[in-house]
């Protein structure tokens, strides 16, 4: 069976050699507006490329308001801190995510509350969410929620949407509301994938993206801080900027800041790379239903995406039917130069995140040991 699933993949992708998880394509103007970002000598933070790719994303999320980061886990940062997480403050997220939720966290000297996930979307489940908000906190005097158990301010929520899939959201932000706990997503992986219509990012007070050079579009390294409200976009252009108060030569800062804006030279590839976004999302999607087909008749899961959403399927995955077979089925592949890698380690199972709080997480720890990606790139 593993030598028919290469054998697929090698027709898809048209190699006979190693075939890469996901590869960024430079199809369009990337050189063309590399060269004018170098003519024009700004390559920094400073730059007309850096305005232009801020609304471009705005136009297409949705959202009314972008700021450019140098890198997703730097905009979480920035966000979370907008949002008013503190030090010593608790924060709710999901155990099977990439580390940089996690880390983004306890950058804000917070501590990190692992969920369990939902099957069906490998997001936050907002059954579990409610359960443990019935169940192990209360809403003090002030209007806020604290852990019943350490004391803690809950100040804010994090899912996650995995692969590009959207989570329940609406669901999420609705218990959220209940709690008085802020959202914020974590859409990095999701953009250009849609809840209902609306663009991922944009349901919670804050929302975050990623460019990396493994995402659906990338600006080599970079993120984008996304959000409808005036204030927090203000505070979060000053912020990111070290702090800076504007002035024609001196050097004056009103606040601690973070060295955090994209340069003009990542935002260049990000304007030539928008403009393929459809092509690429349109290849994807093409993609995933051959894979869909090809493992039904395999009797494989495949991962689709969720009722009600477009899914930018950023990250192709299957489930296996057990942890033995999912090592059996990395180890095959990855020794035919098909590069294929398992989910992530559950947050709570690495030693920096072994002390924090969570609940039962049966569901993230059944994806743990199933879940499988398979080479996504778009294809040439």
């Amino acid at each position: 069976m593993f030598e028919n699933i290469i054998k697929f993949i090698r027709q898809l992708y048209g190699s006979n050699g190693t075939i890469p998880l996901h590869e960024p394509r430079f199809i369009g103007n990337e050189k063309k507006y590399l060269n004018q970002c170098i003519d024009s000598t700004y390559v920094s933070y400073v730059g007309e490329f850096v305005t232009r790719f801020e609304d471009i994303i705005k136009e297409y999320t949705g959202a009314k308001y972008a700021i450019a980061t140098a890198n997703g886990t730097l905009a979480l940062h920035a966000a979370l801190l907008l949002a008013g997480v503190k030090n010593n403050d608790e924060v709710l997220t999901q155990a099977l995510t990439f580390v940089a939720t996690a880390n983004a966290i306890t950058y804000c000297g917070a501590k990190p509350i692992f969920i369990d996930s939902d099957r069906e979307t490998l997001g936050m489940s907002p059954v579990k969410l409610e359960e443990f908000l019935k169940n192990e906190t209360i809403i003090k005097d002030d209007g806020f929620c604290y852990n019943k158990q350490t004391g803690n301010k809950i100040s804010a929520c994090v899912p996650v949407h995995i692969f590009g899939h959207p989570v329940k959201i609406e669901h999420i932000k609705s218990i959220c509301g209940k709690y008085n706990i802020t959202l914020v997503e974590d859409a990095a992986e999701s953009l250009g994938s849609f809840y209902k219509e609306k663009h991922t990012g944009i349901f919670g007070k804050i929302g975050i993206l990623s460019f990396n050079g493994n995402k659906l579009i990338t600006t080599g390294g970079g993120g984008m801080i996304i959000t409808d409200d005036e204030n927090i976009a203000r505070q979060a252009k000053h912020i990111t900027t070290t702090a800076k108060v504007s002035h024609k030569w001196e050097f004056f800062h009103d606040e601690v800041g973070y060295n955090y804006r994209m340069p003009n030279v990542n935002a260049a590839i990000g304007c030539a790379q928008m403009e393929s976004l459809p092509k690429y999302l349109d290849n994807k999607r093409e993609t995933a239903a051959l894979y869909k087909v090809f493992f039904n008749e395999l009797g494989i899961s495949f991962l689709v995406e969720p009722e009600g959403c477009g899914s930018n399927y950023w990250l192709n995955a299957i489930i296996l039917k057990d942890r033995v077979q999912r090592d059996e089925f990395l180890e095959y592949c990855n020794n035919n130069r098909v590069m294929s890698r398992p989910i992530w380690t559950l947050m709570n199972k690495l030693p920096m995140y072994q002390h924090c709080q969570h609940i039962n997480l049966e569901n993230a720890q059944w994806l743990e040991d199933r879940v499988v990606n398979i080479p996504s790139s778009v294809r040439v």
